[in-house]
């Protein structure tokens, strides 16, 4: 029987006897569910195979912590890495279904809110793909961050509700439920310090398998789930008190309902740091009962386990892992804290000091006083062994939790060239002179398998035909595609490739948002989570100056373009909600208007996530990267943006850095100061209102905005938005604002001979293998966590990669 016949009988097997549907009667969802299933299945024995095998080598194994795993839809990950695809597609058809509305009809994973999620999830591909023993740690959200929607422009925050259908990947692991404490108080007992929590939780365990390339080896995803340790009062229900009788497991569950809760509020601040402890504490017990199952000796524990912790969130985990070696299993303080710290890598994801977490004394003492007295202990043995040092963990009231992960990790990376040049000297600057060999750099990479395969197939079949299969797993391969620029028939393909991309977003916008678009004019997009360094408020002031140049000479050569935005502003950040409901405003306005319609509009689709980032990507003719620089740590998704064939509009920033190194400078729209000027601009006194006075294309739009231009004449509107470009412009909009027009002006003539448009996109597509995150493990493997790549043959057995 051949594997289409499995794959429908399993599916047809599935519908019947999983979900009780009769095949005749199924509809879209009860097949999605029963094709996932089906699916799955085929996953299960690599999966428990890798298991075993991982467990027989008895070497190292990865864990790594975050609090995001923005992993988006798994049945067409799955179908792409299983190489399930003819066969699925003829399932699905062959049952009178349409297969991409079968895929769509997956929810999102709510997981994760932006870059930093969906790193983890590429890392999580790209270790099932190498072999690498893994399991990825986090929270099952129940909502997730939120679904956004638009009212007269402003972002609303909705629940989200991707629970709401079955999840079909998971399996619950009940036997891995653990309980987690929080507050109470510490006492001496036989001359050690015990703690005695007044409050638990139970911590429970959801397994999804990760399966990599071609089904040879997979890993797992484990998220924690809170649930109250007593769930139901039913005294208090029988009197009555039907509220009180749930408010114990309503409490609980409140730690794994929403990602990044608003922490204006003490009580948001509270919540964001349970939340942060119950998955770290979880995750480690849990590595600790693997690694004491398998007969390990904790003195060893450094040589079979690396816990890579993605940016501060798990920072808890240094203390917490040096109090179950110390408190719960006896070992020595010191020697505790030397193995827990080679145990640990720490990944900085910013070089905004504000952005690197730092929690009240007095809150910490409240939620976990046992991890504030180990925190002041290593402080104290570190200031011990590096008298003179000018930082600490402790200061000021605050347990400052950068300083924590660096001091008690063997290894700190940034991730990009220019970023983790910048932690050394800027953020970390003392710490790295005190260690000058911990900070290592690992730029981002990118899983090929969902940014190309998946998303863009028509580009992946072009690349296929052209330098056969190997590239998948090999993304480097892709510079064997530069010879065929020169040639027609090539580069005819690759356009057209391109341009069915663009149709399917315009065929998607019109019917999913209401919106027409000109498939044939340039798609500018810029998408990222909404923030005043990501600087989405200057490219909306430049599309309002170009709105101006083009009505003022309408027959000018303007090159047609659809200015395409999307990314959610964090729901107490206010100045970044403020440019959210501007750029609705702008686009209200512009859109209407009926002398430049057809040269420029600006969309604005709700709820960016990753199934639109797959629509949105593959369609990009030009990708927005325009953060101030020394700012973004290096971005993922101008790596994504290059592979698919869009042109950069960038800044010396993050990973542009070394994107524009490797396509060439002539295939790249640089603009901008530099970190360093940056920094100098900054001293000067004014410089936001020199900038402006300089720039009288600047000052009219920002007196546009002022005046109601675009808010139906409420001069008030923005107002705090505009004072703070006037007056104070920490992240230098006014300052590039010139230095970017022109460089927009550069795309615009560049557009013009569409051929070596085209050539220039194709050599970003070829140049760009070097971001694959498969090159990024493999690093990650050598120089930070010791691993060894493990693979299974045809029969399941192990072998060293």
């Amino acid at each position: 029987m051949n594997m289409q016949t499995d794959l429908r009988s399993a599916t047809l097997r599935h519908l019947e006897f999983s979900l009780g549907k009769d095949p005749a009667q199924a509809q879209g969802p009860h097949l999605r569910m029963a094709l996932s299933l089906a699916v799955r299945d085929r996953i299960i024995t690599p999966w428990l195979a890798s298991d075993r095998a991982a467990h027989a080598a008895r070497g190292k194994r990865v864990y790594y912590l975050s609090m995001e795993f923005l992993i988006g839809r798994l049945l067409e990950d799955a179908i792409v890495n299983l190489g399930l695809g003819e066969e699925a597609r003829s399932t699905v058809e062959g049952l009178g279904f349409d297969f991409d509305e079968v895929l769509t009809n997956e929810p999102d994973a709510a997981l994760g809110n932006g870059g930093l999620g969906r790193l983890a999830a590429c890392f999580l591909d790209s270790m099932s793909t190498l072999g690498c023993p893994g399991t990825g740690y986090g929270i099952r959200y129940e909502h997730g961050l939120f679904q956004q929607r638009f009212h007269d422009g402003e972002q609303v925050e909705e629940p989200e509700e991707w629970l709401r259908q079955t999840h079909a990947w998971e399996f619950e692991r009940p036997e891995a439920d653990l309980r987690i404490g929080f507050g109470g108080s510490v006492a001496d007992l036989d001359g050690a310090r015990q703690w005695h929590p007044a409050d638990e939780v139970i911590a429970k365990a959801y397994d999804t398998p990760v399966i990599g390339w071609r089904g040879n080896w997979a890993n797992t995803l484990r998220l924690w789930g809170a649930e109250a340790v007593a769930g139901f009062d039913l005294a208090a229900f029988n009197r009555g008190d039907y509220v009180g009788a749930t408010e114990g497991e309503a409490l609980a569950r409140t730690i794994s309902r929403v990602l990044y809760p608003d922490d204006t509020s003490d009580a948001g601040k509270e919540l964001r740091l349970r939340q942060e402890y119950f998955f770290t504490a979880a995750s480690l017990r849990d590595i600790l009962r693997q690694f004491i199952a398998d007969e390990g000796e904790l003195t060893q524990l450094h040589r079979h386990v690396a816990i890579q912790l993605n940016d501060t969130h798990p920072a808890i985990a240094g203390p917490e892992l040096v109090r179950l070696l110390h408190d719960d299993h006896g070992m020595a303080f010191e020697q505790a804290e030397e193995v827990a710290r080679n145990c640990l890598g720490y990944t900085n994801h910013t070089l905004m000091p504000e952005a690197l977490e730092r929690w009240p004394e007095w809150l910490m003492g409240k939620l976990l006083p046992r991890h504030l007295e180990i925190i002041g202990r290593i402080d104290e043995n570190h200031a011990r062994a590096h008298p003179g040092r000018g930082v600490s963990i402790l200061g000021d009231g605050q347990v400052n939790m950068g300083e924590l992960s660096f001091i008690m990790a063997h290894k700190v990376n940034g991730v990009s060239a220019l970023h983790t040049d910048l932690v050394k000297s800027t953020v970390f600057a003392e710490l790295h002179r005190l260690h000058p060999d911990r900070i290592v750099n690992q730029t981002n990479g990118v899983t090929p398998r969902r940014w190309i395969v998946g998303a863009n197939p028509k580009l992946r079949k072009l690349i296929g035909d052209t330098i056969g299969p190997r590239w998948v797993a090999d993304l480097e391969r892709l510079q064997e595609l530069e010879p065929h620029i020169a040639d027609a028939g090539f580069m005819a393909e690759y356009a057209s490739a391109k341009q069915a991309s663009k149709v399917a977003l315009a065929n998607w916008l019109r019917d999913a948002q209401g919106v027409s678009v000109n498939p044939q004019a340039m798609f500018d997009i810029q998408i990222k989570r909404i923030h005043e360094y990501k600087r989405q408020h200057m490219n909306i002031l430049e599309t309002i100056a170009l709105w101006n140049a083009i009505r003022a000479n309408p027959g000018g050569s303007w090159a047609p373009r659809v200015k395409i935005f999307g990314g959610k502003a964090a729901p107490g950040y206010v100045m970044a909600k403020e440019i959210i409901h501007l750029i609705n405003d702008v686009a209200r306005v512009i859109n209407a208007d009926p002398v430049t319609r057809d040269l420029l509009q600006v969309v604005y689709p709700p709820n960016y996530n990753v199934s639109m980032a797959e629509r949105l990507i593959p369609a990009a003719d030009l990708s927005e990267q325009i953060s101030t620089a020394g700012k973004e740590a290096s971005g993922t998704g101008n790596m994504k943006f290059a592979m698919n064939g869009a042109l950069t509009i960038g800044t010396l920033d993050g990973a542009n850095v070394e994107i524009r190194e490797r396509v060439g400078a002539e295939n790249f729209f640089l603009f901008g100061m530099t970190a360093e000027e940056v920094v100098a601009r900054r001293q000067i006194e004014g410089h936001a209102g020199q900038a402006i006075a300089d720039s009288p294309r600047l000052a009219e739009a920002l007196d546009q905005i002022a005046a109601g231009l675009f808010s139906d004449g409420d001069g008030g509107r923005y107002a705090g938005l505009v004072d703070n470009l006037r007056h104070h412009d920490f992240f230098v909009v006014c300052s590039d604002f010139d230095a970017f027009w022109d460089a927009q002006r550069r795309v615009d003539a560049a557009w013009h001979d569409h051929d070596q448009w085209m050539r220039m996109a194709a050599f970003n597509t070829a140049r760009s293998g070097w971001f694959s995150s498969d090159r990024t493990i493999r690093s990650y493997m050598d120089q930070v966590w010791g691993a060894t790549s493990l693979k299974l043959d045809a029969a399941g057995d192990r072998s060293t990669a």
